[in-house]
């Protein structure tokens, strides 16, 4: 549906972005890895199969438009953006310096692609409510995706969006939540319970699918249904991921919101994500 390079495969540019984000990582020798990890499968087939856009016109017209609400997971965005070609790789190198176009929290006034500053967290769905009626106005048949966490469900902000959405029938808002159950306090689940996840958004009146986060077939096919649901409602894809995913020794720290990574660990890391592919 882009114009993007169709030659790898999902599963490849998923592990692309993961070896992009690794290498960004290792530039600062810290960076949210563990989201970035694990939201790389739900990044390649939003930017390698669902999102209409070109890469060398980032403000293309007539774009869908991909809505980081999260802003601390801007280094798994950046990933996604190198390997379609967004930004150059000879950025990466960049990542979190002065005078970079990649600052550790999304900016919008700094990077191409990346469409809102979402680092004050529970804002980035009413962002994209506005923009989806803003595009309605227009005439406009462009989609809003708009990628948020769990954690996000904790902000009242979020379900007022989330009301609004459904009031107003915007067919054009595609809303994925990436459950992981962390957040710098602890597990999400325990600092405010979200479940049953399902039927309160149901109960909100979106369309809703929950989906392996990490399977790309079933993230294909919940995409495909999204955009392809008939009804005038919004539609929310709720992916469940798991937090330093492709990297075996990541994935089973302890403490996954902020991972920490030893200088020596950089290598072991990109390492088993090259033996695991």
């Amino acid at each position: 549906m882009n114009s993007v390079s169709a030659t790898l495969t999902l599963k490849q540019r998923a592990n692309n972005i993961r070896r992009h984000a690794l290498l960004m990582g290792q530039v600062q020798g810290q960076g949210y890895i563990g989201q970035a990890l694990g939201a790389a499968d739900l990044l390649a087939v939003s930017y390698f199969h669902a999102l209409n856009f070109r890469p060398e016109e980032p403000e293309w017209e007539a774009r869908d438009r991909f809505y980081l609400s999260i802003g601390h997971y801007a280094i798994a965005l950046y990933a996604a953006l190198l390997e379609a070609g967004v930004l150059p790789e000879a950025e990466r190198e960049t990542y979190g310096s002065d005078e970079s176009r990649l600052p550790m929290s999304g900016m919008a006034a700094c990077t191409p692609g990346m469409e809102i500053t979402g680092g004050s967290l529970g804002h980035g769905l009413g962002i994209a409510v506005g923009a989806c009626l803003g595009l309605k106005s227009k005439g406009s048949a462009s989609f809003v995706y708009n990628l948020l966490s769990d954690g996000e469900l904790n902000e009242g902000s979020t379900w007022e969006a989330a009301m609004s959405a459904s009031h107003w029938r915007l067919d054009n808002l595609i809303a994925l939540i990436d459950v992981n159950n962390q957040q710098a306090d602890g597990h999400s689940s325990e600092i405010l319970a979200f479940e049953p996840i399902v039927d309160r958004w149901r109960a909100f009146g979106w369309h809703v699918q929950r989906v392996d986060g990490n399977d790309i077939a079933a993230l294909t096919a919940a995409f495909d249904a999204a955009r392809a649901w008939p009804e005038p409602q919004p539609r929310v894809i709720i992916c469940d991921t798991k937090m330093g995913k492709g990297v075996p020794f990541l994935e089973t720290r302890e403490k996954t919101h902020f991972i920490r990574v030893d200088a020596d660990e950089w290598d072991k890391a990109l390492t088993a994500l090259e033996q695991g592919e």
